[in-house]
């Protein structure tokens, strides 16, 4: 082999391992460009999530606010056509005896050792007076209604009894109007599920100032027949 033909070949050796170095550094180059642009992407999308948790939280409390301030309005608006019993009056034993009560639904008075479930609860069937009032006594508003009550009034109380801790419903025949709302001590009839004083009265008595046990339990107690 002559020395020309060696140096060509020397050359290009060489200039592959230029090339190849060439090849390697491009490689790492676009490696670390990629590994960058994933890094960014994942910091920007990391970011992105971040500030939208932190706007949902934001808009959550805002709502829960706004949805604290109204149900203060509604609970200092009178109520019309409002009853209210002495609450000194309703006395409060637990008996096993059948007490008459003096008004229907009662509003207070003594009552079973065990309450009605009171966690939101719609019941299809008459419940006992005796186990209602004891729900009262923890709370609860009870919301009641004979067949003369339209399905969609019927409905939308469900709704919004079974979407409130410390509320039940049923049927209730003997009552002298069509829909009534009790708490301890207090009771009005309305004129439909869109009547305003729906939302006065929750907003007002669901563990409201009358409770005598405010905070006992609405569950654990007697439920559906």
């Amino acid at each position: 082999m002559s020395l020309d033909r060696r140096t060509r070949i020397e050359q290009m050796r060489k200039a592959d391992r230029a090339r190849d170095r060439r090849n390697v550094v491009l490689a790492i180059g676009l490696s670390v460009a990629v590994v960058a642009g994933l890094v960014g992407f994942g910091t920007y999308m990391l970011l992105e999530k971040s500030e939208a948790a932190d706007k949902k939280e934001t808009a959550a409390v805002q709502d829960a606010k706004a949805a604290a301030a109204d149900k203060e309005k509604l609970a200092a608006e009178p109520i019309k056509g409002l009853k209210t019993w002495d609450a000194k009056k309703l006395t409060r034993n637990h008996v096993t005896t059948t007490v008459t009560y003096p008004m229907k639904p009662p509003v207070g008075g003594d009552h079973n050792p065990v309450w009605m479930n009171c966690d939101g609860e719609v019941y299809k069937k008459a419940i006992p007076d005796m186990s209602a009032v004891h729900s009262l006594e923890h709370g609860s508003v009870w919301v009641t209604y004979t067949d003369k009550a339209s399905d969609a009034d019927v409905a939308k109380l469900a709704d919004r009894v079974g979407r409130t801790p410390y509320s039940l419903m049923s049927p209730y025949q003997d009552q002298a109007g069509t829909i009534v709302l009790s708490a301890w001590g207090n009771q009005v009839t309305v004129d439909s599920a869109d009547d305003r004083r729906v939302d006065q009265f929750f907003a007002k008595f669901v563990q409201g100032a009358q409770t005598p046990e405010p905070g006992a339990s609405c569950t654990g107690g007697q439920g559906a027949q």
